[in-house]
């Protein structure tokens, strides 16, 4: 198996392969190799100079320059033939621009408080938006209005039952929509500008200040709310109104349909709990015992959903803000498949949402925004490899081919997948197989090529097209193991696996994905360790594998499989974000950053280990979720008693003052925004430390001799020494 992570920048490079056909890919991508990893190619495709000629690696047909290729010679290559160059961009000049389209659904049944901080958030979002982008407003509670926007001075809405679904074609005959033609939608190759809006969806030039009173105006759902029960709230219909909206009038044009819920839906298609209030939202022991009596039917309505935005084109993100879980476990097919965002908070009115909210209408150099509509991935490889699949937010276009692999991995059986929604952070991770036909056996000495190309629409409204390609020297996994192993990408190879672990975990019972990912683990050492057979002490790693049991001890214990402590909503949340974040996000919320402040020396980072935390330090612990500084005993005692305060103790105000500093500089970039926690020694939230640090001291072993340093963990999970002596003792045991 061959893996590669394919991330999304928005920093055009050239490409060192000519293609058949003036086609681009959005990245900058790691390569990694479970079986065979290789040196990039100098030369890919053959070219005639004289001929104006050349010869495709992958259709194996000669092509001919294009024009604008006249001049090329030996010595005045295109960017394309340099092989320092992977990846380069194209602009399409032709067809349409087409606009943004920012369509909000909001929930209204929430406390004034929260309400207040939501619309005040809402009417910030319209000064970032770009002048000509389209924006729509729909409102729920326990029943949901459809606001008309190009009504001056007067508020209208259409006003629609929430026990009730409908479909596209319903909803453009009570809202008096006319559907575009396919020309219309901007797929004919001369297609006329699309009707740029309609009475619901406007430019925010023209409704600027009419939607910000509409806005301010807005009050909380009127409806009485019983005492003892929760409010009718009609998420599931809402929704489906927000995507039939869409489907009706900007079909296969990048939009954004973004939710802000304060609570479960309760009633109508998609309810995941019933309004009474001694009825608890369902848990993992409910599901396990198949007692979650709306999940199945909630989960079936919005993958429905899921799947008819992401045949648009169009991107749902779902930010929920409120104390108890909301129902993300059901939308979350909505956000994973459509590229959108999940954002999860305990209300609006909090930092961690309206800072987060704010940072996805950041902006480029250009003034662009940093994030792509409408986009699609075509992989292209050589005869000897085939594509198992993808994992990230991407969904399948069912585009059949010699190229296609039989084995499935993730969202499989295709060469071409849809992407909605991108940005910089973007990461698929796609799997690859290697096919060693006797008749046809691989060429030693030869190259394997794979090109990824990405169609998307720019956030100015562009079509854009980017290429990244890449070739790799073959090496034979019975002669060259050597080569193979010293050039294994541990990070990458982790990220690939755990990818794999967690999207197994989505279906199968977690013991089962733990076992698989032992027998992995297990296999990688016994192929690539040094060791004398049932001689656990003789067992020895090379460098470029030292530290990947280490990440998966990690993951083992980490939220993506572990669901103890966790609601079901919070592991959809983890799991959607490690599903799309880049390697070195991924990597921190594996095994987390620990540094360590003291007296002794500058900032520096240590073990993610119990004898880590000394009373004399202070730690900043970067889960990616969480931002934790973690005050000693000592330490906390010093700061109680007011010594920074004091001037002969500056030091110490600075050494209090240094992690908050860094801790800020990470909150302010990170998106979405983490969890600030600021605790001490024997503080509740210390938890969250030592949860997470490798369990080298127990109570079972804290008297033990050489014990003495470090803080005891009162747990029974087993410490990475015992987690390594046994993964020894199995990977040499003859048995095995």
């Amino acid at each position: 198996m061959i893996g590669h992570l394919l991330t999304w920048h928005y920093s055009p490079q050239p490409c060192c392969l000519l293609r058949c056909q003036p086609t681009l890919c959005l990245a900058l991508f790691t390569v990694t190799t479970v079986r065979s990893r290789v040196n990039q190619s100098e030369d890919i495709s053959q070219v005639d100079y004289g001929a104006k000629l050349w010869a495709c690696n992958f259709c194996y047909q000669r092509n001919q320059f294009p024009p604008t290729y006249a001049g090329i010679s030996e010595v005045n290559q295109p960017a394309e033939l340099l092989p320092q160059f992977s990846t380069i961009e194209y602009v399409v000049q032709r067809g349409p621009q087409m606009p943004l389209v920012f369509l909000y659904v909001v929930d209204t049944c929430m406390e004034d408080e929260d309400l207040q901080a939501l619309k005040e958030s809402l009417q910030m979002s319209l000064s970032l938006l770009p002048p000509t982008s389209l924006v729509g407003l729909i409102t729920f509670g326990r029943m949901i209005q459809v606001h008309e926007l190009g009504c001056d001075g007067i508020s209208k809405s259409y006003v629609f039952r929430g026990t009730k679904d409908l479909n596209a074609k319903q909803l453009q005959e009570m809202l008096g929509l006319t559907k575009p033609t396919a020309a219309q939608a901007g797929r004919g190759p001369q297609a006329p500008q699309p009707p740029l809006s309609n009475r619901f969806l406007q430019p925010v030039q023209k409704i600027d200040m009419n939607l910000t009173d509409l806005l301010g105006e807005l009050q909380r759902d009127p409806w009485p709310v019983t005492q003892g029960k929760r409010p009718l709230r009609s998420l599931g219909s809402a929704m489906s109104i927000a995507v039939g909206l869409l489907e009706c009038t900007f079909p296969n044009t990048g939009a954004r349909i973004m939710t802000f819920i304060g609570g479960p839906a309760t009633q109508g298609p998609g309810m995941v709990v019933g309004d009474e209030l001694k009825t608890p939202i369902r848990s993992w022991h409910d599901i396990e015992k198949d007692n979650a009596k709306f999940m199945k039917k909630g989960t079936k309505h919005y993958e429905a959903l899921a799947s008819r935005a992401s045949t648009n084109g169009h991107i749902i993100d779902i930010y929920a803000c409120a104390l108890d879980q909301t129902g993300l476990l059901e939308m979350k097919c909505c956000s994973n498949h459509t590229g959108g965002y999940m954002v999860m908070a305990d209300s609006f009115n909090t930092s961690l949402f309206k800072q987060t909210f704010q940072r996805v209408f950041t902006k480029d150099v250009a003034g662009a925004f940093k994030m792509a509509f409408a986009g699609t991935l075509e992989i292209k490889t050589s005869r000897e490899i085939k594509i198992s699949g993808a994992i990230g937010p991407c969904v399948s276009l069912n585009a059949k081919g010699p190229c296609v692999s039989e084995n499935e991995i993730g969202t499989g059986g295709t060469s071409q997948w849809k992407i909605c929604g991108l940005d910089h952070n973007t990461t698929l991770a796609v799997y690859f197989e290697v096919v060693n036909q006797h008749n046809a056996p691989i060429p030693q000495g030869g190259r394997g090529a794979v090109q990824y190309v990405t169609q998307y629409q720019h956030s100015s409204g562009q079509k854009r097209i980017r290429v990244t390609t890449t070739a790799r020297n073959w090496a034979d996994a019975g002669t060259q193991i050597q080569s193979i192993a010293a050039s294994f990408d541990q990070e990458a190879s982790a990220i690939l696996m755990a990818r794999l672990a967690v999207y197994r975990a989505e279906t199968e019972e977690g013991p089962d994905v733990l076992r698989w990912l032992d027998r992995q683990l297990i296999r990688l050492c016994q192929k690539f360790g040094d060791y004398h057979k049932d001689d656990p002490n003789s067992f020895r790693f090379s460098e470029t594998f030292s530290l990947y049991p280490q990440f998966m001890f990690h993951l083992r214990r980490s939220p993506f499989l572990q669901v103890f402590n966790n609601s079901p909503d919070e592991s959809s949340y983890y799991r959607h974000q490690f599903m799309r974040q880049d390697l070195t996000q991924s990597l921190i919320m594996i095994q987390p950053i620990l540094y360590a402040y003291s007296f002794n020396g500058p900032p520096e980072p240590v073990l993610l280990d119990s004898s880590s935390i000394l009373p004399d330090r202070i730690l900043l612990m970067d889960t990616f979720f969480q931002i934790l500084i973690y005050h000693g005993e000592t330490v906390s005692q010093w700061r109680k008693a007011g010594y920074q305060e004091m001037p002969e103790y500056e030091n110490f105000r600075h050494l209090l003052q240094a992690p908050a500093d860094d801790a800020q500089e990470i909150l302010h970039s990170r998106f979405p925004m983490p969890r600030y926690i600021d605790t001490e020694f024997g503080g509740s939230q210390a938890r969250f430390l030592l949860s997470k640090v490798n369990p080298s001291q127990t109570h079972n072993n804290m008297y033990a001799w050489g014990q003495e340093s470090g803080a005891p963990i009162l747990t029974d999970d087993v410490s990475l020494q015992v987690f390594m002596d046994h993964l020894k003792k199995l990977a040499v045991s003859s048995a095995a």
